[in-house]
């Protein structure tokens, strides 16, 4: 009775449905996370420090950031292009960028978000965090990131 099950394609087609819901619904229940970007494998403390130093980069401080293993230039220029478009182009930034005062500085990313939030650096890197909260978790990371 048991080994038909083996043969039989529609059941393993059907296992094949099921664990797609369950993925699609796994995605959808991410929590947000304090400690990464979405799917990004890197830190999101990492990918926005660095990507802040970025910011009026010169041969020096690229040199100093490739200490960062597996960071090379083209990793650099990707977090880079995230903050200017793809973050600023997203669903997430219009809503974002209307509770920040005064207005954020586009060419500045992330520098210029960090700057909004209160305290030392590491409390204004948290305040980020928490920020972009939304962007880390379900459905919405997998859109924005």
């Amino acid at each position: 009775m048991y080994q038909n099950i083996l043969a039989d394609a529609k059941f393993h087609e059907q296992l094949f449905v099921f664990d797609q819901d369950l993925s699609a619904t796994a995605r959808a229940a991410t929590p947000p996370s304090l400690r990464f970007l979405g799917r990004k494998v890197y830190l999101a403390t990492v990918v926005t420090l660095i990507s802040a130093m970025l910011h009026g980069t010169t041969p020096f401080r690229l040199a100093r950031l490739s200490v960062v293993p597996g960071l090379d230039r083209r990793t650099l220029a990707r977090w880079r292009a995230w903050w200017r478009s793809t973050f600023t182009e997203g669903a997430f930034a219009p809503i974002a960028m209307a509770t920040v005062v005064p207005p954020v500085d586009i060419d500045r990313l992330p520098v210029s978000l960090l700057e909004r939030f209160a305290g030392g650096p590491a409390e204004k890197l948290i305040g980020l965090l928490r920020f972009l909260g939304p962007l880390t978790g379900g459905t919405a990371a997998m859109r924005a990131l």
